[in-house]
């Protein structure tokens, strides 16, 4: 844990996520402009992520950080979600998500702002593995809640198994609220004619489920999304690699560094910390740099500080910092 006076001199980046979400602008650096999420028209007629969190599964700030929700309550820092993504095709008038998370009902909301779809809420989910920040927001599907009617749900074949086998969530699948979709490593999903997903392996605490990371691909550009894994070298494919090979590279930086949770043994957590990525990927071009945007950040991470020593090392390394409200253009 931080000192409570050093964390108080930051402020965090992300867009006001309240009730005064939709007041603001959302932070579309990468188009080099900026739309009203009060505005029902796409900010690009071509298919783009929205990013609808950055932070670690539990979200910022987390339970009992009485630090943390002071910092909220002082107005130096704001609440921000759990990791996910919203795949958006403003030409079909289709979207997905990328993870369920417990702000699922937020983060739709936020998606609705700038897209709409036939099949309310999404044209499909589609779920890395079985850690709380990833699936639970399904809940919201359920029949105290949204009481939906086979939406479908993508996932790979231990993920489906624990759906199917453990409640609630096994109520979702009997009173079809959801209908659960096959995923199988390194095998393309079409979704359309302009925008396929590939899920890809990878190694982590895979206590419920086997976890993966997915490949986003366009006709004109691709992104890979890697928000958990183990260690990078503990990968049997080369993620420098993946990166000279694709547009923008999502990957997981739940910690800067090592030792960041006081009396906790982070080997028992393991996830590359943004320093020894920043290290692995030092070798890469000016412009294959620029494709990593780091993401995930627990709720110690200096990343989720716009101002912190720590941010502004990893952009002066030439590496960006997902922010939540940023759009990807396809």
């Amino acid at each position: 844990m931080w000192a409570a006076e050093a964390k108080m001199k930051l402020r965090n980046p992300f867009s006001t996520l309240t009730t005064e979400l939709f007041g603001a602008l959302f932070l579309l650096h990468l188009l080099g402009c900026e739309v009203s999420p009060e505005q029902k028209e796409p900010p690009t007629n071509n298919p783009y992520l929205l990013i609808l969190g950055v932070a670690q599964d539990a979200g910022y700030p987390q339970a009992g950080q009485q630090e943390e929700w002071q910092m909220i309550e002082n107005g130096n820092a704001n609440h921000g979600y759990a990791t996910s993504l919203g795949l958006i095709d403003p030409i079909s008038n289709e979207r997905w998500l990328f993870e369920a998370t417990p702000d699922f009902k937020f983060q739709l909301n936020q998606i609705d702002k700038v897209s709409s779809t036939s099949n309310y809420p999404y044209d499909g989910i589609f779920l890395t593995h079985a850690h709380i920040g990833h699936y639970t927001g399904l809940m919201h599907l359920g029949k105290e809640a949204m009481g939906t009617e086979g939406v479908n749900v993508f996932a790979m074949p231990g993920m489906r198994h624990y759906l199917t086998n453990n409640g609630p969530w096994s109520q979702l699948v009997a009173l079809n609220n959801i209908s659960l979709q096959s995923l199988e490593h390194n095998r393309k999903v079409q979704l359309n004619a302009r925008l396929t997903v590939t899920p890809l392996q990878v190694p982590h605490r895979d206590e419920f489920s086997e976890t993966v990371g997915f490949l986003i691909e366009s006709q004109h550009r691709s992104m890979l999304f890697i928000p958990d894994i183990d260690k990078w070298n503990k990968w049997t494919e080369s993620i420098t690699e993946w990166i000279t090979k694709v547009d923008v590279a999502l990957l997981d930086a739940s910690f800067y560094r090592n030792g960041e949770i006081p009396g906790r043994n982070m080997r028992e957590i393991p996830h590359p910390f943004v320093e020894e990525s920043m290290a692995l990927f030092s070798g890469l071009s000016a412009t294959d740099k620029a494709k990593v945007h780091f993401i995930h950040f627990n709720h110690t991470n200096p990343l989720l500080f716009q101002e912190s020593e720590e941010t502004k090392a990893v952009k002066a390394a030439g590496f960006n910092v997902a922010q939540q409200g940023e759009i990807l253009e396809f």
